[in-house]
């Protein structure tokens, strides 16, 4: 019950700094700015933190990659969407994928109340992406929701390679140290030359302040993931995290101006159900 609280609660910081990302007026700019806070917090503890056992390299490595295409698809979407569509259906499709490589390929396997509370999080996930769309509005733009779609397969993708990994490690301190250690400076790097240098004019003590705190809660949040990816099944630990969807409804609804709803709100309860499934085998 420890880990699933935690990985809850890793669900709330993932939510709030994804919602930086989306409220920021440059997000190119605050994302450059969550891998310059992730950066100046990981890179001072490498020369402490001993490498992860060489069986965890391809796959540390492979999810480097998949995490740098991941955030590029994240800001395609919410450039596209509102955020109340696009990360829930973004966040709700990953679990069940999670789930299905999980037990094919991984031998994990989840009992009968467990994968239904796995379906459960996913539906209630995809009612909150879709309830209260309009006929022409943003919401129903096709390339959001395949922006959104690529974006839930490459969560998956990185859940795996990182659930396969931190097990490999022997250690989910150094893995999580040597991980966000190659990719946030790579993520500010990229970004920075994409801009050529410009990413940061312009941009006040406000704005830098949230994307550093962002790095922060990305960094706690995806920690806690890995700490608890040693702990329980893949597919589990993945559906919990994104009960951090429900946060994001809120945080929607209040600093987007975006409308919860009866549909979202009973959507809401239907993933809580299925974390009291997940959590009750």
């Amino acid at each position: 019950m420890t880990a699933a609280l935690a990985v809850i609660f890793a669900g709330v910081l993932h939510a709030t700094w994804n919602a930086i990302a989306k409220g920021a007026a440059d997000r190119w700019a605050s994302v450059a700015l969550i891998g310059l806070g992730q950066s100046a917090l990981v890179l001072p503890l490498l020369p402490f933190a001993d490498p992860p056992a060489p069986a965890a390299w391809p796959w540390l490595l492979a999810s480097v990659a998949v995490h740098l295409g991941y955030m590029a698809l994240l800001l395609t979407s919410y450039r596209l969407g509102d955020f109340n569509q696009v990360y829930p259906l973004a966040r709700g499709s990953a679990p069940l994928l999670v789930a299905l490589v999980a037990a094919v390929f991984l031998g994990e396997r989840l009992t009968a109340v467990q994968f239904a509370g796995v379906a459960a999080v996913c539906g209630g996930l995809g009612v909150l992406a879709f309830a209260g769309t309009v006929r022409g509005g943003a919401r129903r733009n096709p390339r959001a929701i395949g922006a959104a779609l690529l974006t839930g397969g490459s969560i998956a993708a990185y859940t795996l390679l990182d659930g396969v990994g931190v097990r490999a490690a022997e250690g989910a301190v150094s893995y999580t140290v040597w991980l966000f250690g190659i990719e946030a400076p790579l993520t500010f790097l990229g970004i920075w030359a994409v801009r050529r240098g410009g990413l940061l004019r312009g941009l006040d003590r406000r704005q830098c302040a949230l994307g550093l705190a962002g790095g922060l809660f990305a960094l706690a949040g995806y920690g806690i993931v890995l700490w608890a990816q040693t702990r329980g099944t893949l597919a589990s630990v993945a559906a919990l995290r994104e009960t951090g969807v429900i946060s994001g409804a809120i945080i929607g609804a209040v600093f987007f101006a975006e409308k919860m709803g009866a549909q979202r709100i009973a959507a809401a309860c239907v993933v809580a159900t299925g974390v009291l499934l997940i959590t009750a085998h």
